[in-house]
């Protein structure tokens, strides 16, 4: 493993945690050959508010990872995240200068349906094509060596506040490392938790993670619908909280251990101990009190959900249904309640047909982190955001620029 070109990192910087994950490309797929996990400070709603303990968390999972892994970690691909992602589609039309679709007329074509306004504060993070129409023909996923005399194209292009990104990247330059690339969190959470078959059918993938609740849409193989919601699972933290009176950190530990999203799922004579503030004496409470505090936060996460899915037009194409993934989609009763809310079929997305340490990576918490991996072996871009580098988005255009090759 000495050799860094041997292994792919993904490194997930989330809201409640920071994850690391080593993984190597085999003939067979990926195999991961390590982790690392840390409580995540420095961030609100997948946004970075504190670099300096960012960093230090980036540190201890890196190190983590690097232990397990046998290796000296020096790149990553990361993913970003928060509420001021926005993403939107786009069309573009060129004519075909020789008859016949070049691969410079592609380059055209999706430089001029990326040619939009922008306020200076925002930039591109991502131009995916959807589908390219040749002389009125369109569902072409590659239209090079066609014949036509006019391209178009339909794109789904997503963009994020420029210092939010140069942020995630200054964290892990003081951390040391490199970033090769910055990928969106859904868009990464698809490639490892869902199945060509769904994306073709059309199926919606929720990401509900700490900070924020992803959103994308897939239909006919390629993204049509991207959102993010800055409610997710540290709410339903903070509720339980409140509601018992008792502190945040025993409040997590209480929602992962005994946490229940559907009041009909849980005995009433079920009992769960909640550690006091301060001087206070412990207290006894029954599983359906904390459950009748949970569900009503569940029940709005999935319903804003819902409503961006209805508002995006496309829900009658989601013939697959909801995959629910992330770590708030293992509480109890999440899938029940979806099924209810969504009336459609719903499962939990977890990484899929990946070897190595499968039984801890199996997990709709490491969903993300193996995606950024699984993203990164696909081979695309490697430009590298540098410690010290101040034009961070000339690179990210260039490498945009040559995206279009990978439709091919």
């Amino acid at each position: 493993m000495g050799k860094k070109e041997e292994f792919i990192v993904g490194l997930d910087i989330g809201t409640t945690k920071i994850c690391a994950i080593v993984g190597v490309p085999t003939a067979k797929g990926l195999d991961i050959i390590g982790i690392g996990t840390h409580p995540s400070h420095g961030l609100r709603k997948g946004v970075v508010v504190n670099i300096e303990s960012t960093v230090q968390s980036i540190k201890r999972a890196i190190e983590e990872a690097e232990l397990m892994a046998g290796c000296e970690i020096t790149s990553v691909y990361t993913g970003i995240a928060g509420g001021h992602i926005k993403g939107f589609n786009s069309h573009g039309i060129v004519g075909v200068k020789s008859h016949e679709v070049s691969e410079g007329d592609v380059r055209r074509v999706i430089d001029a349906a990326s040619a939009i306004a922008i306020p200076m504060d925002r930039e591109v993070i991502h131009i995916l094509p959807q589908e390219y129409i040749v002389d009125g023909q369109n569902g072409i996923k590659d239209p090079q060596g066609m014949s036509g005399v006019r391209l178009e194209v339909r794109v789904h292009i997503v963009t994020g506040a420029v210092t939010s990104a140069q942020n995630i990247i200054k964290c892990a330059n003081r951390a040391g490392l490199e970033v090769n690339d910055i990928i969106l969190q859904q868009l990464a959470s698809s490639e490892a938790a869902l199945t060509p078959e769904e994306k073709e059918l059309g199926v919606a993938l929720i990401d509900i993670g700490g900070g924020t609740t992803d959103i994308a849409i897939f239909h006919q193989g390629s993204i049509k619908h991207t959102s993010v919601i800055s409610l997710a699972g540290d709410h339903l933290t903070g509720d339980i909280a409140i509601g018992l009176r008792t502190p945040i950190e025993e409040a997590e530990k209480i929602k992962k251990k005994h946490g229940c999203a559907l009041t009909s799922l849980v005995g009433k004579d079920e009992r769960v101990e909640v550690p006091p503030v301060g001087e206070r004496g412990a207290k006894v409470i029954s599983k359906y009190t904390l459950a009748e505090i949970i569900e009503p936060r569940v029940e709005e996460i999935l319903s804003l959900a819902h409503r961006e899915i209805i508002n995006s037009g496309y829900e009658n194409l989601i013939a697959s249904g909801i995959v629910l993934t992330g770590g708030s989609a293992l509480l109890e009763g999440m899938v029940d309640l979806a099924e209810q809310i969504f009336s459609l079929p719903v499962r939990k997305g977890s990484p899929r047909e990946i070897g190595g340490l499968t039984d801890i990576v199996k997990n709709p918490m490491y969903t993300t982190a193996v995606g950024l991996v699984l993203y990164g072996m696909q081979g695309r871009a490697n430009l590298g955001f540098t410690p010290g580098e101040n034009n961070i988005f000339d690179k990210v255009t260039r490498r945009m620029k040559g995206w279009f090759k990978e439709f091919f």
